[in-house]
């Protein structure tokens, strides 16, 4: 079963430039438009926006790819 976190929750994930860390600050349980893509979340696989500790930079993933920290 994915790990379900909520808004205020520290987490990390990495990306391209290695690993980053942030804050969640919204949880999408239904099909939401982000940056001209749809991403596809429902409340059994919610999408997570985070917002990165060392810059303005939003991220969207799903929980599977997140760790809480």
């Amino acid at each position: 079963m994915e790990t379900k976190f909520k808004i205020g929750d520290k987490v990390s994930w990495n990306s391209e430039a290695g690993r980053v860390s942030g804050t969640i600050i919204k949880v999408h349980t239904k099909d939401f438009d982000y940056k001209g893509y749809t991403h596809h979340a429902t409340e059994e696989s919610p999408q997570y926006e985070i917002k990165s500790d060392k810059s303005d930079h939003i991220a969207s993933h799903k929980g599977s790819a997140l760790t809480k920290i």
